[in-house]
């Protein structure tokens, strides 16, 4: 068994796919704002980042016209396209056995925290979960180094060394690295092999299974 004690789990492309609500969510708002995007896969880029961070960087969008965008994708995606979403087949396994060897769990992720517990709930996986910690509907905690950060005061009884950040974009890796703490990129999400490699992960595997070997789960 590893090191670790505290395993905190991205939700986008780590624990489930969501690339048909977000992209059609994103579509709807672009469409709202006269943009009409109609291959989905160029949307797949909104899935991990923050969704002021995406609009502004692939849209160009200035700070008022990024607020309408994304009042826009919640209009469709707490309606629907959080539903829109397939757990990935081997995690509720994973999940089981991490929480039968005793592992503190905890959700970490850029999605306003109250869309990610409904998400949660929705799958049947809230009750392996001892914290979900996203980001506030109003922006504000919005990147993953926040996110780690306010993780590791809730868990301050623990040291550095019991925390690892599992994720499949570079800012799941960025924020554990400027946290202090280690991670396990996942290439079976939306970020590449050397879009990870680049942000200096302690790990990386391919599959679910992978993640198991690392922490040791029998």
């Amino acid at each position: 068994m590893t090191k670790y004690k505290v395993i905190l789990f991205d939700l986008d492309g780590t624990i489930s796919d969501p690339k048909t609500g977000i992209t059609k969510s994103v579509q709807y708002a672009l469409q709202k704002m006269n943009i009409n995007e109609l291959n989905l896969d160029k949307l797949e880029c909104f899935i991990g980042p923050p969704l002021h961070v995406s609009f502004a960087e692939f849209y160009g969008f200035d700070e008022v016209n990024t607020q309408r965008a994304i009042d826009f994708y919640r209009e469709r995606f707490k309606n629907k396209g959080m539903f829109e979403n397939k757990l990935y087949s081997a995690i509720p396994l994973l999940l089981d056995c991490l929480r039968k060897q005793q592992y503190t769990l905890v959700v970490a992720t850029s999605k306003p925290t109250v869309f990610s517990e409904q998400i949660l709930n929705y799958f049947d996986i809230d009750k392996y979960f001892d914290l979900v910690v996203g980001s506030n509907l109003d922006g504000t905690r919005s990147s993953k180094t926040e996110i780690i950060q306010y993780i590791i005061q809730k868990y301050n009884e623990n040291s550095l060394d019991d925390f690892v950040m599992i994720g499949d974009r570079k800012h799941d890796i960025i924020g554990a690295n400027n946290a202090g703490i280690d991670s396990i990129g996942v290439t079976y999400g939306y970020g590449s092999l050397k879009e990870l490699n680049d942000s200096n992960p302690t790990h990386i595997v391919n599959r679910v299974d992978g993640i198991k070997d690392i922490l040791g789960v029998l």
